[in-house]
């Protein structure tokens, strides 16, 4: 499930305003500081903050108007999936409900639980009938070996989102954001998010919202901190669209 850490205070408010790197004075700015190789927390993104405001000074402005950035997390196993799963196409209401009946249903957050609940069980906490075919193929798969969460850890950000996508129901945008909030991997960008688009639209005054290939392409400026510059431009859409700030996408 999600859970709220530490928020991350402005950092960025130490960026001087109006400055860009050589590459961005030429219209592609790029972030030279990598962060470690261990996972993305709270105390990196204050380094990651600062590096990415230095290239492009429009990250500068989301904390000081949007205040603290929150920091989710979302269980790296099983369950994490499970509630992506239950999100998938529907309201944060909508799936905070469904999520809290699945839940309480009894051996739902193991494996082989859930494959022992009834196709009733599964429909009355409010899943769907292709819900419910994708969370039996997701519990079938860790039960089975073919999805090991431990072995996806030390795995490479792409070979690890083709082997959740893998999994009837886990798209790209499904594992990215997993591996973003739950692995927190720094380098995730699901470009294919509709609000990510929204957000850098609204935050630059752009004419129209970027393709995902697009949006893939301009965020590539941002390596090696992808997964926190989509942090905040979620973070500075959640703010210009009167949303609750530690909503997650």
């Amino acid at each position: 499930m999600d859970t709220p850490s530490s928020p991350v205070r402005n950092a960025a408010r130490s960026i001087p305003r109006g400055r860009r790197s050589p590459e961005a004075a030429g219209g592609s700015p790029r972030v030279h500081t990598a962060p470690a190789a261990s996972p993305l927390t709270p105390a990196w993104a204050e380094e990651g903050i600062l590096a990415l405001g230095r290239a492009d000074p429009d990250f500068a402005r989301i904390l000081p108007a949007a205040g603290p950035l929150p920091w989710r997390r979302r269980d790296p196993g099983f369950p994490g999936l499970l509630r992506a799963i239950c999100g998938q196409m529907i309201s944060n209401q909508a799936a905070a409900a469904i999520w809290g009946r699945l839940s309480a249903l009894p051996g739902a957050l193991e494996p082989a639980g859930l494959l022992a609940l009834s196709e009733d069980a599964l429909r009355g906490a409010g899943l769907s009938r292709p819900k419910v075919l994708h969370v039996r193929a997701l519990a079938a798969a860790v039960a089975e070996g073919r999805l090991e969460f431990a072995a996806l850890r030390a795995t490479p950000d792409e070979e690890a989102v083709a082997a959740i996508a893998a999994i009837p129901g886990l798209g790209p945008w499904t594992a990215q954001v997993h591996l973003l909030f739950g692995f927190e991997r720094p380098d995730v960008f699901p470009a294919g998010d509709l609000a990510l688009a929204a957000g850098l639209t609204h935050l630059k005054g752009l004419a129209e919202r970027p393709k995902p290939k697009a949006l893939a392409e301009m965020a590539l400026a941002w390596s090696p901190w992808r997964s926190l510059a989509a942090r905040l431009l979620w973070h500075h859409w959640r703010h210009a669209t009167g949303r609750p700030a530690g909503e997650a996408p």
